[in-house]
């Protein structure tokens, strides 16, 4: 009966005489009108589109029905990939909030690794994220679980060590993606935002080691780079 009540509020459905006794009288015609309507409403119609004069002379103009059709293609494709990651989720014991395409890995992700990946998922393209994907699968060093671990009040001789290691990793991602050196065509935003939310991000989630050490294999990565020169660094990339 409410959504009878509502028909009747907005216009769609007229309302009956009323009998003696208060009770109001619906007829066939009242029943055939809310049945097309509710039909209507099946193929996803909103109310909004629908009129009391489109019900009685049964039409619907044919570009909302396309509308409405191209609406559902893109809920039955999101459906359809909700399905697939959560197969994905299931299949490798990932928790459900790990950003997609890292499932696999997951569990060597620590928790400042998830937090940064879901915010390159919001400031790189598609095969930016497949790249990164890639590193993190063929990552197995230790030294980036030690950087997790790594306490604010670590050592010179600490920091040094695992700079240098890191340095290393970071090299090598900089000979397998190029694009890593200038990212500016991978990005979403802006060059400039995107570098300040990737700051924002890095201060946010690391401690102050662990930022220092960061930023020591950042500049280890670049003097692996200057020793192999660019004849070697073109072979190591194919030849580019």
């Amino acid at each position: 009966m409410n959504t009878i009540r509502h028909y009747h509020r907005i216009g769609l459905l007229a309302e009956p005489e009323r009998r003696g006794n208060g009770y109001k009288q619906y007829g066939v015609a009242h029943l055939v009108c809310l049945l097309r309507i509710r039909r209507v409403v099946e193929l996803g119609v909103p109310l909004s589109d629908i009129t009391a004069a489109r019900v009685s002379d049964r039409s619907v103009p044919p570009e909302v029905l396309r509308r409405v059709d191209t609406e559902l293609a893109a809920e039955i494709e999101r459906l359809r990939k909700a399905r697939e990651d959560i197969a994905t989720v299931l299949h490798e014991g990932a928790p459900p909030d790990t950003p997609a395409g890292f499932e696999s890995v997951a569990g060597r992700l620590s928790a400042a690794d998830t937090s940064l990946l879901h915010i390159y998922s919001r400031l790189y393209d598609a095969d930016a994220m497949k790249d990164l994907q890639r590193m993190a699968e063929s990552d197995t060093d230790p030294a980036n679980a030690e950087l997790d671990s790594l306490p604010p009040d670590a050592d010179e001789a600490t920091r040094q060590d695992l700079a240098e290691r890191i340095g290393r990793i970071i090299a090598q991602n900089l000979v397998d993606y190029p694009w890593l050196t200038d990212p500016s065509e991978r990005m979403n935003q802006s060059e400039r935002a995107t570098m300040a939310t990737f700051l924002n991000a890095v201060t946010s989630l690391y401690n102050e080691a662990q930022r220092d050490v960061l930023a020591r294999a950042g500049v280890h990565a670049q003097q692996h780079l200057r020793a192999l020169g660019p004849d070697e660094l073109a072979r190591l990339r194919g030849g580019e």
